[in-house]
């Protein structure tokens, strides 16, 4: 028989549940809807999917925002792996301070004051070294990898202060090299913690709208920034159709990950 107690802690979670679901089931909802209003059902239809392939501009700009996404986040773990490496096992040194602070400032600044300090850096840059030629690409993957290190170099300095450092020693006593040990031992160790950070800089680097904004160019209008630009002249069901999408993409990874985690636990060893 339940109590008072787990019928009001249902309640609280229902209800947490629901403040957090719903905007996005009714999003997915009116994706399907006929009408072009998105407050407005009209009956249901899939003319918005049909829309979405043929908007260029909004599949360009998803197109764009996955390529710098991935080598954001691939470019953040090589750096921030080191970097988080040293924090957790190289212990204090001179300059660790003004090196632990230079690391996390980009977990503290502002996005537009970091915006506008890259801005300014590439704009000196290019009068001075005549390049990069104008912002782009490689300036928003710039300005990515440098807020994405960040958070990386935190995950993995975590990691990294949890291992038993008895097997890295053994290694060592063993004649191995450091570097042998770092890449043969250490990194299988953290490799959760790798996938973990390289998934974290994804997410940040395409979801990321102000540094995107402060560094890009003609021809190089992000995910968001398109889908911004959008929303502020009123919302489109092309909009919801591609959000969507991502949903259904990213719940079917999560699921089918979590499976293949649960069955990697329950084998036998």
């Amino acid at each position: 028989m339940k109590g008072p107690n787990n019928t009001g802690r249902g309640l609280a979670l229902g209800l947490g549940y629901f403040f957090l679901y719903a905007p996005i089931i009714s999003l997915m909802v009116f994706s399907f809807n006929d009408s072009p209003l998105v407050t407005s059902w009209s009956g249901f239809s899939l003319r918005w999917y049909g829309s979405l392939l043929n908007d260029d501009a909004l599949l360009s700009a998803a197109w764009l925002s996955f390529k710098i996404a991935a080598l954001t986040a691939t470019a953040a773990v090589v750096i921030g792996t080191w970097a988080g490496y040293v924090l957790g096992r190289m212990g204090r040194f001179r300059g660790f301070a003004l090196y632990v602070g230079m690391l996390s400032a980009p977990l503290v600044i502002p996005e537009v004051v970091l915006g506008i300090s890259l801005l300014l850096m590439f704009v000196e840059m290019r009068g001075t070294l005549g390049w990069p030629a104008e912002n782009g690409t490689f300036t928003i993957w710039v300005g990515h990898v440098t807020l994405c290190m960040a958070f990386v170099a935190v995950v993995i300095q975590a990691r990294i202060r949890d291992l038993d450092r008895s097997l890295e020693e053994a290694a060592l006593d063993l004649g191995a090299a450091p570097l042998t040990v770092f890449f043969r031992i250490t990194l299988p160790l953290i490799a959760p913690a790798l996938v973990s950070a390289w998934l974290l800089s994804f997410t940040l680097s395409l979801d990321d709208v102000v540094l995107a904004s402060f560094l890009s160019g003609p021809g190089s209008t992000t995910l968001p920034m398109e889908v911004f630009s959008r929303v502020r002249l009123g919302l489109k069901p092309e909009v919801n159709a591609l959000a969507t999408l991502f949903i259904l993409a990213v719940g079917t990874c999560v699921i089918l990950v979590n499976r293949l985690q649960w069955r990697k636990e329950s084998e036998p060893k």
